[in-house]
């Protein structure tokens, strides 16, 4: 539940700043007919799109699991990382197109002091949602959210290029307006096809990393009596894995010690933040 309530607070605060950022990019863009600027506000259109998948997105994930989900409904995190990754490839294609193409075609683009205070406040407001959502992506664990963080990032940069296209067109060197134009609708598209190759890896469920792997297994090393592990396996379940593998102890053991040892490793493991379920076999050897 906390998971989810912070991630509303994040999202909500998203979609509100980038419906601020939004107006007045489009306002200043309009006016002044600067490509650079006009992808930079459809970038924040694009923005309060991905707020709302994270807010729809982390809202189904935080449900319990039923009948019909045994297992939660953690990988809608996923899906919705998934959707947010498309929107920005597609915008960053469009963008591209009509960027390459203002470069090529004279526009009606006229110098504005407001482009600038518009590219300082949009710095100022993206770094800080940055620094928040990322903190709290980290301290949660969440894809959706580090995804989220990123594109805040990547914003503050795109709008630090696009200010200082717009200090070189107040010099007459207009070119650079639909070059930079050219060059965010890149970036979009870099941060886009990431996010949805980690969406999508974890939704054809690759196997945990070896950090945690490393870590899972030295818990179970500690156990002396534990003479031998085989069958690892994780399945990401939402943010967290299921894990399960083989032990093998001495055979002449009592069932009952056995499952003891077992119990316990399933326990120890259960503090671990990364996993969701363990499950142990137990072999004699």
């Amino acid at each position: 539940m906390q998971r989810f309530k912070a991630t509303k607070v994040a999202s909500f605060l998203g979609i509100f700043f980038n419906l601020f950022l939004f107006v007045i990019k489009f306002s200043v863009s309009f006016f002044t007919s600067s490509q650079a600027m006009m992808a930079d506000a459809v970038n924040s259109l694009g923005d309060i799109f991905s707020s709302l998948m994270t807010l729809i997105g982390n809202k189904i994930a935080s449900k319990p699991s039923d009948d019909d989900h045994n297992l939660g409904h953690g990988k809608a995190e996923y899906i919705y990382s998934l959707l947010i990754s498309i929107v920005i490839i597609v915008v960053a294609v469009t963008l591209f197109k009509d960027s390459l193409e203002s470069i090529f075609v004279k526009s009606n683009y006229i110098f504005s002091y407001m482009l600038i205070v518009v590219c300082l406040i949009t710095i100022v407001v993206k770094l800080s949602l940055y620094f928040y959502t990322n903190k709290l992506s980290k301290s949660l664990n969440s894809l959706l959210l580090k995804a989220n963080s990123k594109d805040h990032l990547y914003d503050a940069i795109i709008t630090t290029i696009n200010l200082l296209s717009i200090i070189l067109t107040s010099f007459g060197i207009y070119f650079v307006d639909g070059l930079v134009g050219v060059l965010i609708a890149l970036w979009i598209l870099y941060s886009g096809l990431k996010i949805f190759k980690e969406s999508y890896d974890v939704l054809m469920d690759k196997a945990i990393d070896d950090d945690t792997k490393y870590k899972v297994l030295e818990v179970v090393k500690k156990y002396k009596e534990v003479k031998k592990i085989t069958h690892f396996n994780a399945t990401p379940v939402g943010y967290k894995y299921q894990i399960s593998f083989t032990i093998f102890v001495d055979g002449n053991m009592s069932t009952y010690e056995s499952h003891d040892i077992a119990n316990k490793i399933e326990r120890e493991l259960e503090k671990f933040e990364e996993i969701y379920l363990t499950v142990i076999h137990v072999n004699p050897i």
